[in-house]
């Protein structure tokens, strides 16, 4: 079912410099790179436009659009001195469809104790626990971009037919602007029946 884009994706040799992270990750497991394309921001089409195109948090932003509290699966980490990387998908509290593929490395040392303890416990998304733990901090968008979906992100995100996925790279500064993470995130498809 996802050979093509499976195919297509060997062909790519590096990812863009701002998808360092989902390179990491990809070689890592030994797979084929996707095929991704650079968007501007005014490119992203309707509905993932007002999903991706802001200067918030993931995880509030698809609490909002879907009406439910949302929660992590931890797919893969790795763990160094002072940061933390994992591989992630985004699901619904109350629900088993994942609505987000993620990457993200999170510096450790730059957050509080109590926040450090809550992203290890690796049951919450890095966003709730910077609101919840009231953390100033700054979204910043980098890049937004198209990918489309290879068998990896179809197994995660349970796509069962070939298709365009939408994403960010986005980094979370303190307020001395200090890196708190970078992210890459991918959005699942939206029915545009979704939109409340």
């Amino acid at each position: 079912m996802f050979a093509a884009a499976s195919s297509a994706s060997q062909k790519t040799e590096h990812l863009p410099s701002w998808a360092a992270l989902l390179e990491r990750f990809y070689r890592r497991m030994s797979l084929p790179l996707p095929s991704v394309a650079h968007l501007k921001d005014q490119e992203v089409p309707h509905p993932y436009q007002r999903l991706l195109v802001h200067s918030h948090d993931m995880t509030p932003t698809l609490e909002a659009f879907y009406r439910l509290p949302m929660r992590i699966a931890l797919l893969s980490r790795e763990r160094e001195e002072g940061w933390y990387l994992r591989e992630v998908i985004l699901k619904p509290l109350s629900e088993a469809r994942p609505v987000e593929y993620g990457v993200i490395q999170i510096y450790l040392e730059h957050l509080p104790e109590a926040a450090r303890q809550r992203v290890l416990e690796e049951e919450r998304p890095l966003g709730n626990i910077l609101q919840t733990e009231a953390i100033p901090h700054l979204s910043w968008p980098q890049a937004f971009f198209r990918v489309e979906a290879d068998p990896h992100m179809a197994r995660v995100l349970g796509l069962r037919q070939p298709c365009a996925l939408y994403g960010r790279r986005n980094i979370l500064l303190d307020v001395s602007r200090r890196l708190l993470a970078d992210v890459l995130e991918v959005l699942a498809p939206v029915d545009n029946t979704q939109t409340p």
